[in-house]
């Protein structure tokens, strides 16, 4: 549902985290955000909150259904062609199904402007996947966000391409600040990190089930035993971020000489859980490799 660049959805409002005068260093910047989903519309919220302007956010989302939900939203252009919103832009987001990027890359790359500034979202992809179907010379910066960035609480870790610079990077973080922690790493830990933060939601809510089934095992209701599960997590992820001390540390203190504490850690050693998590993490970070070679050909 392509409009003209001046045209706005008829009493469209953004209701996205874009407080004003907040992370104005971004405005002036144009964006195109290619892909609407879950992630997509974590970045459109994100770079509104940095201070990009309404009328400087473009989004291609092929669904027009969806693309009508994000325009009511936010208030921003939504269109169905994807070299239709980069023609105009100065970051460029890239947040796709990997397996769809190589043909919309073709599709975008004679519209990019010199200089535009190409940043990927798709897991799993090298910077040299990009630059290879862009133009000679085009910035590109890989990012590896989660989940949880919808909600601003994400982990996001940043690593520029061979032709990325420290400016580029630098606009990036800003753009992302909104979605929660981002970080700056060597491309070849982009792997490592997809297995820890990339991946690591999923192992979250994977033990609060068990510790919410346990409840349940335990006598407790399905919904109490979820609502303490949840909080616990919440609560023990807090007091590591903001009490600064080694989780280790945090452990003990709860750990009691011969207490309900201690007989159940040695119940989780028992059973492998500590090995399980190193070995999900690695399984994780090789299936991350696997995938990238087989998009690359």
């Amino acid at each position: 549902m392509e409009r003209p660049d001046d045209a706005h959805p008829d009493g469209a409002t953004s209701d996205g985290p874009r407080p004003d005068g907040a992370g104005s260093a971004a405005a002036g910047t144009r964006v195109a955000v290619l892909g609407g989903g879950v992630m997509g519309e974590a970045i459109i919220a994100a770079v509104l909150a940095a201070g990009v302007d309404v009328d400087d956010l473009d989004v291609s989302e092929p669904s027009a259904a969806r693309a009508t939900e994000i325009s009511g939203r936010y208030g921003v252009r939504a269109a169905d062609g994807n070299a239709t919103v980069v023609r105009r832009a100065d970051v460029v987001v890239v947040a796709l199904k990997p397996k769809d990027v190589a043909g919309v890359l073709a599709e975008i790359s004679p519209r990019l402007r010199e200089g535009t500034l190409v940043v990927s979202v798709a897991a799993g992809l090298p910077t040299s996947f990009l630059e290879a179907r862009l133009p000679e010379g085009t910035p590109v910066v890989r990012v590896m966000p989660n989940t949880p960035a919808v909600i601003g609480q994400g982990a996001s870790a940043v690593s520029p391409g061979r032709n990325a610079r420290a400016e580029h990077v630098a606009t990036v973080e800003r753009l992302l600040a909104a979605t929660g922690l981002v970080v700056t790493v060597p491309e070849k830990d982009q792997d490592a990190v997809t297995a820890i933060s990339g991946s690591g939601p999923a192992y979250v809510f994977y033990l609060i089930d068990a510790m919410a089934e346990a409840g349940v095992l335990l006598g407790l209701t399905r919904p109490l035993a979820l609502e303490l599960a949840t909080a616990t997590v919440r609560g023990a992820a807090t007091l590591v971020e903001q009490s600064g001390e080694h989780p280790v540390v945090l452990r003990e203190r709860v750990s009691s000489p011969g207490g309900t504490t201690v007989a159940a850690l040695a119940a989780l050693d028992a059973h492998g859980v500590r090995a399980g998590v190193l070995a999900a993490a690695t399984a994780a970070r090789d299936r991350a490799r696997e995938l990238a070679a087989e998009l690359d050909g």
